[in-house]
C-alpha cells in the first residue's frame, strides 16, 4: 500500500510515555519518517495521542506536547527540534498542498517496529530470533478469515485439518499428534497478553479488527512457559480510540465450485464514552461457508456447510496520564453440519460415511488488563478466564453392522493471571521480571450410539487438571561493538491431577488401588541464552539456545486411564537478517535450528480403535528456513519463503513397542533394541504432520488510479510437501504434496472499496489431512482443499 500524503487522515493511537516511543508509534501508523534531533526532547514524557486526524495535525500535537516544533525535511519526512522561544511552533495544517509527484511505496519506510510479543517492547532488529509480523488490515483483504490466513502466508506454520475449531497448529518441525486429546498444544496462542488455550485445539478466532499478528518461531519457554515448544502466535487487537466515533463494515458473498454458496459480514464500531478518558470498541462477525462434500449413502449433497458467529467488546479507560485499564470480552461459535473428508479411492469429494458427523466449537474469553508506568519502569497485569467446549461426532460403523456414531465432548475451563515489570534498554541494559498463575481443567467424555435403535453406551473418559505457578526473568546487556547478550530463565511448579470418567466397575477398582490418578507435583527450570550482533540498522546475526516443555497428564487407552509423562525440548538456533519484510527494498532472513526432543508425547490408535496418547521416546528435529522479498518497481513487490524439516524418533520407548509396533506382530518380549531401531529406521518414524519441505510465494501490486482511488492486488502460490498422519502403521497414511494458489484485489478509496478474491485458483483437490474418523472401517481417507471459490465483497469506513 502507498504512503498517505500529509493531508490525508489516519487513525492515530500512540502510547503514553517518552516522546521517542510516541514517535515510533506515529511513524509506523502514518507511514512517515520522523527523527528527533535533541535527545532531551526524546526523553520527555508526553500523554497518549488518540484520534483520527491528518498526519500534519498529529505531528503538530505530538511536537507541542514535547515542547518541540515539527520541521518538514522531505515529502514524508519530519524532524522534531527544540521550539524557538521567540516564535510559535511551526504548524502544518490541513491546507498543506498535496505533492504533485507520485507517492512513494510503503516498502521504502524503515521506521522501527516494536515487537510486543517479546514482552519487553524490543525493536524488531533487536530480537535474537526469527519472527514474522502480519498486518491486521491486510489480513482482512478478501474477507475476514481465521487461522488459514496465517498458514497461507508463512511456510513455517502448519495445521491439521479436522475442521474449524478442532485443529492443532505447528511451527517448524515441532508436531505431536493429529487428534484433539489431553496433550497440550506445541504452539502457544495469545490474544494480547492472555493465553487462548492450554490443552485445547486452536479456536480459529476471526482475524478481524487486529492491529497485527506476531509469530515468534522456536521454543519460547522463558517468556511463555509450557506449551510453546514450536513458538507462539500472538493476535494484537486494535485498542479503543479515545474521543473518536467511527467504524468499518465488510460484506461478501461467495460461490464454491462443486459446492454451495456462502456469505460473510463483519462490522466494527468505535465510540467515545467519556471524552478523552473512556472509549468502547465492538466487533461483530458472521460467516456461512457452503459445503462441497457429498454423502451418497445418506442421499445428501454438500453436507459440510459450516456457520460461524462471533463478537468482541473492548473498553479502555485512562485513569491517569500513564495508566490505562482494558476490559475485553470475546465469544465465538462455529458449527459444522458434517465432516469435510472424502474417501481416498472413491469419487472426488464423496464420503461413504453412514451417519452425519457434525461438530460444534464454542469459545468465550474475558480479560482485565492494567498497564502503566512508574518512572522508567513499565508494568502490565492481565487476569482472564476462558471457556472452550468442543463437541465432535465420528462415523464408527462396523462393516456389515448397523450405522454407529462415536461422540466426543471436550470441555475446558481456564483461569490465568500474569504480572510483569520491565525497563526498556537504558545505557545498554534492559530487563524483565514476571510471575504468572494458570489453572486449567479439561473433561473429555465419549460415547457410542446406534441411531437406528436410539441406543447409547458411554465409553471411558478422562479429567485432567493443572495448577501452574511460574516466575521468570530476562535481561539484555550490550557487550561491545555490535554485540548484545540476552539471558533468562523460568521456574515452573505444576500440580497435576486427574481421574477417569464413566469407567467400568472393574477398571475403577483397579484405579482406586493403583495410584494411577493420584495428584503429583513437578518442577521445571527453563534457561535461555542469546547473542545478537547488529552490524547496521539492516543487518544482524544471532545465536540462541532455548528450552520448552509440556506437562504430562492422563490419557484413555481402551477402557482404562493411563498416565503419560511430561516432554521437553532444547533448541540451538542460528540465523541472520538483512532489511525488514515490507519495509526495505530488499530483505532476507535465514535460520537453522536443531532440537532435541525428550519423551515425545504422541497419539496412536489403541486396541479398541480409539486415539490415545503415550510417550514414544526421544527424537531430534532439524529445521531450516529462508524468506525474503524484493521491491521490483514502485508499488510492485515479490516475496518468497521456504522451510525444510528433518525429524525422527531415534530413541524409541517401551511404549512405542507396546502400543505401536506390537499390533503388527512385533511383540515387545521378542524384540531387541537393535530390532526396534531397525524397524523404526526402515519405517521412517518421523514426527507426524510436518512436511519435509514447504514453500510460499507472493506478489503484491499497488497502482494509483487517481488521487483518491487505488488498486491493490495480491497473488500467492504455496506448496505443501509430503508428511504422514501419525506414529505407527495405523497412522502411517501419507498426506500433503499439493499446491494451493489464489489472488485478491481491491479497488477503492480510503473510505470504501470493492474486492474480488479467488482461492484454490487451479481447483486442486489435494489431501490436507488423511483423517476424517479414527474408525476407518477399511476405507482410506483424504481431506481435500475447498474447491475453487470466488468471493465479491464491499467494505466501507465511516
Amino acid at each position: 500500500m502507498p504512503l498517505p500524503v500529509l493531508a490525508r487522515e489516519a487513525e492515530v493511537a500512540t502510547r503514553a510515555g517518552t516522546a521517542s516511543e510516541a514517535v515510533v508509534d506515529l511513524a509506523r501508523q502514518t507511514g512517515t519518517s520522523i527523527v528527533i534531533a535533541d535527545s532531551t526532547i526524546a526523553r520527555r514524557t508526553i500523554p497518549a495521542l488518540r484520534g483520527r486526524m491528518d498526519v500534519a495535525e498529529a505531528l503538530n500535537r505530538l511536537a507541542r506536547a514535547a515542547g518541540a516544533r515539527a520541521v518538514p525535511v522531505g515529502r514524508a519526512a519530519w524532524r522534531l527540534e527544540a521550539a524557538r522561544p521567540s516564535a510559535p511552533l511551526a504548524r502544518p495544517t490541513r491546507e498543506t498542498p498535496r505533492p504533485a509527484a507520485p507517492r512513494p511505496p510503503i516498502e521504502t519506510h524503515s521506521e522501527p517496529i516494536v515487537v510486543q510479543a517479546t514482552k519487553r517492547d524490543l525493536r524488531i532488529e533487536d530480537v535474537p530470533g526469527q519472527l514474522a509480523i502480519l498486518d491486521g488490515k491486510a489480513l482482512e483483504t478478501g474477507g475476514v478469515g481465521g487461522t488459514e490466513k496465517i498458514t497461507r502466508q508463512l511456510a513455517t506454520v502448519s495445521s491439521t485439518h479436522l475442521g474449524s475449531g478442532r485443529n492443532k497448529l505447528f511451527i517448524r518441525g515441532i508436531a505431536d499428534s493429529s487428534f484433539t486429546g489431553p496433550t497440550q498444544a506445541t504452539v502457544g496462542q495469545y490474544l494480547g497478553d492472555m493465553r487462548l488455550t492450554y490443552n485445547a485445539p486452536d479456536p480459529d478466532l476471526r482475524l478481524s479488527d487486529l492491529a497485527r499478528v506476531e509469530v515468534l518461531e522456536g521454543p519460547q519457554g522463558t517468556l511463555y512457559g509450557a506449551g510453546s515448544l514450536g513458538g507462539i502466535i500472538r493476535l494484537v487487537p486494535n485498542a479503543p480510540v479515545m474521543g473518536e466515533t467511527g467504524g468499518t463494515v465488510i460484506l461478501g458473498g461467495s460461490l464454491t465450485q462443486h459446492g454451495a454458496p456462502g456469505a460473510d459480514a463483519s462490522a466494527t464500531v468505535n465510540l467515545p464514552v467519556a471524552g478523552e478518558s473512556v472509549a468502547l470498541r465492538a466487533t461483530f462477525d458472521s460467516a456461512t461457508y457452503g459445503g462441497y462434500i457429498d454423502k451418497p449413502l445418506l442421499g445428501r449433497s454438500n453436507v459440510n456447510r459450516s456457520n460461524m458467529l462471533g463478537g468482541k467488546l473492548a473498553l479502555r479507560a485512562r485513569i491517569a496520564p500513564d495508566w490505562t485499564i482494558d476490559v475485553i470480552a470475546l465469544a465465538q461459535s462455529t458449527e459444522a453440519d458434517d465432516s469435510q473428508y472424502a474417501d481416498r479411492n472413491g469419487q472426488p469429494l464423496e464420503s461413504s460415511a453412514r451417519v452425519p458427523e457434525g461438530s460444534k466449537a464454542d469459545y468465550a474469553l474475558g480479560q482485565f488488563v492494567v498497564s502503566g508506568r512508574i518512572g522508567d519502569v513499565n508494568l502490565r497485569s492481565t487476569t482472564g478466564v476462558v471457556a472452550q467446549d468442543l463437541h465432535e461426532h465420528y462415523d464408527a460403523s462396523e462393516t456389515g453392522g448397523e450405522p454407529r456414531l462415536f461422540s466426543q465432548t471436550n470441555d475446558t475451563r481456564m483461569i490465568v493471571h500474569e504480572t510483569r515489570v520491565w525497563q526498556s534498554e537504558r545505557h545498554g541494559f534492559g530487563w524483565l521480571l514476571g510471575a504468572s498463575y494458570t489453572h486449567n481443567r479439561t473433561v473429555l467424555n465419549r460415547d457410542f450410539s446406534t441411531p437406528l435403535f436410539d441406543m447409547r453406551k458411554a465409553a471411558t473418559g478422562v479429567r485432567n487438571t493443572i495448577d501452574e505457578f511460574t516466575l521468570y526473568g530476562e535481561a539484555s546487556l550490550h557487550l561491545m561493538g555490535p554485540l548484545t547478550a540476552t539471558g533468562g530463565g523460568r521456574f515452573t511448579r505444576s500440580r497435576l491431577g486427574g481421574d477417569g470418567e464413566d469407567i467400568a466397575p472393574a477398571a475403577a477398582a483397579f484405579l482406586s488401588t493403583s495410584g494411577v490418578t493420584a495428584r503429583r507435583t513437578m518442577n521445571r527450570f527453563l534457561p535461555s541464552f542469546a547473542l545478537n550482533a547488529r552490524f547496521s540498522p539492516e543487518d544482524s546475526l544471532y545465536l540462541r539456545y532455548q528450552e520448552g516443555f509440556r506437562p504430562g497428564g492422563f490419557a484413555i487407552e481402551s477402557n482404562v486411564v493411563r498416565r503419560f509423562q511430561s516432554d521437553r525440548t532444547g533448541t540451538f538456533e542460528m540465523g541472520a537478517r538483512h532489511g525488514r519484510a515490507g519495509a526495505t527494498p530488499f530483505d532476507l532472513a535465514l535460520s537453522l535450528s536443531y532440537t532435541r526432543w525428550q519423551d515425545i508425547q504422541a497419539d496412536f490408535i489403541d486396541g479398541s480403535g480409539l486415539p490415545s496418547t503415550a510417550n514414544i521416546g526421544d527424537g531430534r528435529v532439524w529445521s531450516a528456513s529462508i524468506s525474503g522479498g524484493v521491491l521490483l518497481a514502485p508499488g510492485l513487490r515479490v516475496e518468497l519463503g521456504a522451510t525444510w524439516n528433518e525429524s525422527k524418533v531415534d530413541e524409541p520407548s517401551a511404549a512405542l513397542v507396546q502400543y505401536v509396533l506390537a499390533p503388527v506382530g512385533l511383540a515387545a518380549a521378542t524384540l531387541s533394541r537393535a530390532d526396534v531401531l531397525r524397524y523404526v529406521s526402515t519405517r521412517g518414524m518421523q514426527v507426524p504432520n510436518i512436511a519435509r519441505f514447504a514453500g510460499h510465494s507472493a506478489l503484491a501490486w499497488t497502482h494509483e488510479v487517481s488521487a483518491d482511488w487505488t488498486l491493490n492486488a495480491n497473488a500467492w502460490a504455496n506448496y505443501i510437501g509430503r508428511s504422514r498422519l501419525g506414529i505407527g502403521p495405523e497412522l502411517g497414511a501419507p498426506q500433503g504434496n499439493y499446491f494451493d494458489s489464489g489472488f485478491d484485489m481491491r479497488l477503492g478509496t480510503a473510505s470504501y472499496g470493492v474486492t474480488l478474491s479467488v482461492t484454490n485458483l487451479a481447483d486442486v483437490q489435494g489431501n490436507r489431512f488423511s483423517l476424517g474418523t479414527p474408525f476407518s472401517t477399511g476405507r482410506e481417507q483424504v481431506t481435500p482443499l475447498r474447491p475453487r471459490t470466488v468471493r465479491v465483497g464491499l467494505d466501507a469506513r465511516f
